[in-house]
């Protein structure tokens, strides 16, 4: 099968790391299934690992997560999947990725693909989606109120792939007044498109735009990205006994400035489940059907901002050194391998 790997961690070039090859099609066993992969999407997580993760001694790692695709056959335990499912997920960290024409994943973490959607719409989605739902309801407990906080949540890189959907799930699921941050006027536009109620730039100080806005102090913070360049403004406008949610990667996060509030911090990595079996792992698969319930019905959107081209060395290139760049909106979206060689 074709696929897109590496063998040595390190930048990109205009020729490497990631190059074209072909590896054996894999079998599915136990609960895995097996996926014609028909479109992917490009996260961060794709260049930080490929960046300071090497393959093993004498073979090739595929990279990718978010797929969508159409199940070609299933592993002896399998009971909620059969051959021709349009599916949608995330993947799992500690697996091959979904840049390869076939694709295992355990059937716990995937989800039926919206019938709305084609599938390189639906590709943009499953794991910031993933993220989104499980920092808001799982991590910050939106659905319990902070006693004299603002029913609101502020979600710093608003315009990102993240943030893109956890403004909608939010909004329109959790019924929270949503600020969220850009600080260009397309990002700024893209988040109130989205149904942002309000938009603060990030690159001033958070904690006077959001007094400013007379909603008064937010229960929750989103960080989806430079939370410690943001840490001092966070503690200041979050309201007492609020929760604040991280996914990125800062060097140090210092969160003694919370105390005096008794405010609580919270991690989300959705690979969580996955990478540790963990009891509650299928919950990621029945999020995602939810999520499909809730495109499907016109409540969520896809955050797919380009298709950029077919899945292969180039085009994963260019996806990844635009999201080093740090200045992508949504999410970027490749789709189909093209003619087979020959």
């Amino acid at each position: 099968m074709r696929a897109v790997a590496y063998t040595t961690a390190g930048p990109l070039t205009a020729t490497g790391p990631l190059v074209d090859v072909e590896l054996p099609r894999p079998e599915p066993r136990g609960r895995d299934l097996l996926v014609r992969v028909e479109a992917v999407s490009v996260n961060p997580v794709d260049t930080k690992v490929r960046a300071s993760a090497s393959a093993e001694p004498g073979g090739h790692k595929v990279l990718g997560w978010d797929a969508s695709g159409v199940v070609v056959a299933v592993g002896s335990e399998v009971t909620g999947f059969a051959p021709g499912d349009a599916v949608w997920y995330a993947g799992a960290l500690d697996r091959p990725g979904s840049n390869a024409e076939f694709h295992l994943v355990d059937e716990r973490i995937v989800g039926r693909k919206p019938a709305s959607l084609d599938h390189a719409t639906a590709a943009a989605l499953p794991l910031t989606a993933i993220t989104a739902w499980e920092t808001l309801f799982d991590r910050l407990r939106v659905r319990e109120p902070v006693p004299g906080a603002a029913a609101a949540i502020l979600i710093i890189g608003g315009a990102g792939g993240v943030g893109s959907i956890a403004v909608q799930v939010a909004r329109r699921v959790a019924g929270l007044t949503v600020i969220a941050t850009a600080s260009r006027p397309e990002t700024a536009a893209w988040v109130r498109d989205l149904g942002a109620d309000h938009v603060v730039d990030h690159s001033k100080p958070l904690a006077p735009q959001v007094e400013a806005l007379g909603i008064g102090a937010p229960a929750y913070v989103f960080a989806t990205t430079g939370t410690a360049g943001h840490l001092a403004d966070i503690a200041a406008l979050i309201a007492p006994q609020g929760r604040v949610a991280v996914i990125d990667d800062p060097q140090t996060l210092d969160i003694m400035p919370f105390k005096r509030k008794s405010v609580s911090v919270h991690w989300e990595m959705m690979f969580t489940r996955s990478l540790f079996g963990t009891p509650d792992m299928a919950a990621q698969g029945a999020l995602l059907t939810e999520v499909a319930a809730l495109v499907d019905a016109g409540t969520l959107r896809s955050t797919l901002s380009e298709v950029l081209g077919p899945i292969d060395a180039a085009t994963l290139r260019r996806a990844h050194t635009l999201i080093e760049s740090g200045r992508t909106r949504g999410k970027l979206v490749l789709q189909g391998f093209g003619p087979a060689a020959g």
